[in-house]
């Protein structure tokens, strides 16, 4: 792979997307808590599906749900699925209610229908989760993804896994803090738009030049064919009672995990708070939900393809994608990928610190610690917060790589927070 092909594709659409997020967004209001927090409330349909998209499409899942692909097969894709029916729920049901109400956060709907008390706690939670689990989870597997995409290791001249790890988490850090904290949601949405665009472009191309790869120069249908003669097992979609999502569990714990994401994490849904109109904000979500169906194309596929082609190599779940996006698509494809992926991680990224700012500006700065502040003291409250949130996140970040893999470490702290209830 040619490395300088790849850097130069990487630059030159990562300074694109730069360029024409910038162009669009400059005379945005960035100083109004409205404006910083909520894009204005001007977002439309097509900038509401790119953010939602890119936002849940970042490396945790690129990299994570391929790694469960290649661990234990096909029926993992049910997560991709079952997304759709809590994307429905969410535009039919829950966002008319949101927006009726004129909030700004999940939990300040939770004070309007219980009390100020619930409000405070339901804050604090999400704010300990988005600092613990999801921010170090983004730099984690995003530093993973691109340091075997582009060689980090050969380009940098750093010995060790870890150093690589250390140096592409701070790089990405605070890449991604100077981008959240200087701009607003809306700038988010709109590189996001253009990022989805590229990663939806480019995961489509792994997966094709995947199975050309499993051909052995056969053609991709020729890969398909062998992928499923060699390991027809793996591709049962319905999980036994051993496998990583059981059957039985789909319409209990995958359901409700489902809701909560789509239709109550403030990271996720903020930009729909944002909408122009009620129909605007419905058709954003209704166009997630269509693009969710294509998902196991590139966020399954692409694990099973890993397995055939690297399974005997004993490599980790976690370096399954990299690895293979590194071997099988051309060098300005790659470079182009991971700008995209760059694109990715900062999104989700930047919508959780943008989020964990509205959290703590509008839920404990204005409510609790400073009520008579005005918009520019608000605003400045989330950024200082922000920039906090985000050097735990840089420091945490380089410990999950003890883990088996993401999804691992996830389901390790479900245990910790299950023990404590």
């Amino acid at each position: 792979m040619n490395n300088n092909t790849t850097i130069i594709s990487f630059l030159v659409f990562t300074g694109l997307v730069g360029l024409a997020t910038w162009l669009i967004t400059r005379k945005d209001d960035h100083a109004s808590s409205d404006g910083y927090f909520l894009g204005g409330r001007s977002l439309t349909f097509p900038l509401i599906a790119g953010s939602l998209l890119l936002t849940n499409l970042s490396t945790e899942q690129l990299v994570g749900l391929n790694g469960a692909a290649f661990q234990h097969g096909f029926h993992v894709m049910v997560w991709e699925v079952f997304a759709v029916v809590a994307l429905v729920l969410m535009a039919l049901f829950f966002l008319p209610k949101f927006l009726r109400s004129g909030i700004a956060t999940v939990p300040q709907y939770l004070e309007v229908r219980f009390d100020h008390k619930t409000r405070m706690i339901v804050d604090m939670i999400f704010l300990t989760a988005y600092a613990v689990i999801l921010l170090p989870i983004v730099l984690y597997s995003g530093a993973k993804g691109l340091s075997n995409m582009l060689d980090v290791q050969a380009l940098t001249g750093i010995n060790s896994e870890t150093g690589v790890l250390w140096f592409m988490v701070i790089v990405i850090g605070i890449l991604g803090s100077i981008y959240a904290l200087f701009g607003g949601l809306r700038t988010v949405a709109v590189s996001d738009t253009l990022n989805g665009a590229g990663l939806l472009i480019g995961g489509f191309l792994i997966a094709y030049f995947g199975l050309k790869a499993v051909g052995d120069g056969n053609g991709a249908i020729a890969g398909w064919n062998s992928l499923i003669e060699n390991a027809p097992a793996r591709f049962n979609s319905i999980g036994g009672k051993k496998d990583d999502v059981p059957f039985s569990t789909i319409f209990s714990g995958v359901v409700l995990l489902n809701l909560f994401y789509w239709c109550t994490n403030q990271q996720i849904i903020q930009r729909t708070f944002g909408a122009s109109s009620l129909a605007e904000g419905q058709k954003g979500v209704l166009l997630t939900g269509a693009l969710k169906l294509l998902g196991p194309i590139y966020l399954v596929i692409p694990g099973m393809i890993a397995f055939q082609l690297y399974g005997h190599l004993g490599i980790g779940n976690d370096d399954a994608y990299g690895t293979l996006v590194k071997n099988v698509l051309p060098a300005p494809l790659t470079g182009f990928f991971a700008a995209v992926m760059v694109g990715a991680i900062l999104s989700s990224f930047n919508s959780a610190l943008n989020s964990t700012c509205t959290l703590f500006s509008l839920g404990f700065y204005k409510n609790v610690l400073n009520k008579d502040a005005d918009e520019k003291q608000v605003v400045k409250s989330g950024k200082i917060f922000g920039l906090i949130i985000a050097i735990t996140s840089m420091i945490i970040a380089p410990m999950l790589a003890g883990q088996d893999s993401i999804f691992g470490y996830l389901d390790a702290l479900r245990q910790i927070i299950l023990k404590c209830y």
